[in-house]
């Protein structure tokens, strides 16, 4: 089945997309691999009005050490975790 018709967006930072959610307003979702998203929209159980596109986000990627800690950033790919030193030392 075809998706209902939705407007979308590619943001490049953390605050476009804010600003994007914001402009779209309630029904809009954020898309960021879509394996759960896509399929809703394609059966018509999800029809958001607005997808807004964080996969360029590049600073909600990344892997760092602080404090003792290790922090992994929301759209960090698996293979980047698998490849990681600082996660095989630190698991």
């Amino acid at each position: 089945m075809i998706p209902a018709a939705f407007e979308y967006a590619r943001a490049g930072s953390v605050q476009e997309a804010s600003e994007l959610l914001g402009k779209f307003g309630e029904d809009a979702k954020v898309l960021a691999g879509g394996h759960s998203l896509i399929p809703l929209m394609r059966l018509r159980l999800a029809q958001p009005s607005a997808l807004v596109d964080i996969n360029n986000v590049k600073e909600l990627a990344y892997i760092a050490r602080e404090n003792g800690k290790l922090r992994v950033g929301a759209l960090t790919r698996h293979v980047d975790i698998h490849n990681s030193q600082d996660v095989k030392q630190n698991l």
